[in-house]
This record gives structure tokens, sequence and C-alpha cells, in this order.
């Protein structure tokens, strides 16, 4: 008779994994209020911590929907972009993205961010690209840019939310230029 041996789990996206980790354990400890970054005008120059939210708001989330729609969009495709681009340089876009994201929210939005929600849109603009040939633009691209993006602005113009329709355009942004600049 012939043992059946159970696969081992395999920590297949480090970067992935500790980010989703981190995420889940600032909503745990209901940090929220101590990682969001300050809308216009809310900004101290000489607050250390405020710089620290700079990086930290893209680990908090308001409620378990966000926390868990966001984390949905990362573990999807957070592992094939840390597959292709590496652990190392998918943590340098995650953090370049979030200081980019909290810098436009504290220069264009009145309201306080937190969410991964930049983060996700990098990660579906970066993934419709990551497989671009020299001189070309997927058709992919073109779609998703103009589905997501357009969308976030169609939504940003005709509604008022909680939703933070800055982060997931500058995302999608910062997603994009990522790709090109990478395959350049």
């Amino acid at each position: 008779m012939q043992t059946m041996t159970l696969p081992r789990i395999h920590f297949n996206a480090p970067t992935v994994l500790l980010f989703s980790f981190l995420c889940i354990i600032i909503f745990i400890l209901q940090l929220d209020n101590f990682c969001a970054v300050p809308g216009r005008g809310g900004f101290a120059i000489n607050n250390a911590s405020h710089y620290l939210k700079l990086f930290t708001h893209v680990l908090a989330h308001g409620n378990l929907p966000h926390l868990f729609g966001n984390l949905t969009f990362l573990l999807l495709l957070g592992p094939i972009l840390e597959d292709r681009y590496g652990s190392s340089l998918l943590a340098f876009m995650i953090l370049l993205t979030a200081v980019i994201t909290g810098a436009a929210n504290i220069l264009l939005s009145q309201y306080p961010l937190l969410g991964a929600s930049g983060i996700v849109y990098m990660f579906i603009i970066l993934s419709s690209i990551v497989n671009i040939r020299s001189g070309t633009i997927p058709l992919t691209f073109i779609l998703i840019a103009g589905i997501f993006i357009g969308q976030e602005i169609t939504d940003g113009l005709n509604k008022e939310d909680n939703i933070s329709q800055l982060a997931h355009i500058v995302g999608g942004i910062m997603g994009a230029i990522i790709g090109f600049r990478l395959k350049r």
C-alpha cells in the first residue's frame, strides 16, 4: 500500500505575502488612523510621522470589504509580477507608488488617504504590459487602461464617495510608467 504525502506549502511571493500580512495585521490592530496620510493642509513638514505615513497609508484599510477587495487583486496579480520582476524590484515599485499616491493626496485632496488601492491599480496596469514586445503597445494595456482609469475619472467627476479615485488613477499611471520604463 502506497502512502500519500501531502504537498508542502510554498512561500511563492515573499514581497506580496509580506505586504498582505502587514495589511491584515494593521487592520486587526485597528491602526488605520496612525497610518493614513493627511489631505491638503494637514501635512506638517516638521512632523516625522507624516513622512512615515507616505509609506504606511497603503497598509491600512477602512473596513473588511476594503481590505478583502484589495487583497484579492494583490494576491491574484502580485505573484505573477513578483515572478516577472523579482521581489526587490516589486517592493521598490510598491514603495515608490505609495509615496507618489500619498504626495498626490497631500497636494490635491482634502481627505486623508488609506488603503492599497493605488498599489492594486499599479498591479492591474503593470500586469497588462508584462509581456510587452519592443516597439509595440499591447492592446490589453489600452483596454485595461481605458476601462479602469476611464471608470475612475468618470466616478471622480460624477459621485461623492469615500473612494480615492485619485489614488487609483495615480497608481495606474505609475504602473504604466514603470512597465514601459522597464521595457526600454
